[in-house]
């Protein structure tokens, strides 16, 4: 018996056949019998912006009720939508979540995000500066603030703690 993992491909998309485990490149995939197509499960892209004041403190974004890790902070971020270029989806991100516009500068963390199965990602941090707005919690964000970097709230996601130790040398702290 084939073991599927949460949001698989049971069925083939372009004929409907049901897929069935073949060994491809090293690895299990789910293929097709009838027409061939293999089933390719690649993560999903995330875009973050690392944002700081002229104090040193950092731009975060506690996260709402209908958010994966609610009531918890977390760097402003995203998924980039197919055909979106991803500083573009970054700025949108940050626009969404906190109402204010920024310039994309360059990345300052890349990572794969486990937490949450259904939904594989890898992550890029980049550097931000605003141009424009006023920091106001929107979307799925229900907060916003700026903080020391040794003196966060709890943090949503493991990435952004990795990315508090790498850059700034500091424990943050997990919810």
């Amino acid at each position: 018996m084939t073991e599927f993992w949460p949001g698989e491909f049971r069925f083939c998309p372009m004929c409907a056949t049901a897929l069935q485990a073949t060994e491809r490149g090293g690895r299990t995939r789910m293929a097709c019998p009838g027409c061939g197509y293999v089933h390719f499960r690649d993560p999903g892209v995330g875009a973050a912006v690392l944002l700081e004041d002229g104090a040193g403190r950092v731009l975060l974004v506690q996260r709402g009720s209908s958010a994966t890790k609610a009531g918890l902070w977390c760097v402003p971020c995203g998924y980039v939508d197919y055909g979106e270029e991803v500083r573009a989806a970054a700025a949108r991100e940050v626009r969404e979540e906190t109402g204010l516009e920024v310039e994309v500068g360059d990345p300052v963390f890349v990572s794969s995000n486990f937490h949450d199965p259904e939904k594989l990602t890898v992550g890029i941090w980049f550097a931000g500066r605003i141009v424009g707005g006023v920091a106001e919690a929107g979307d799925d964000a229900v907060d916003v603030g700026w903080f020391e970097p040794g003196d966060l709230p709890p943090l949503a996601f493991e990435t952004d703690a990795e990315l508090f130790r790498v850059r700034f040398g500091v424990d943050a702290r997990l919810g």
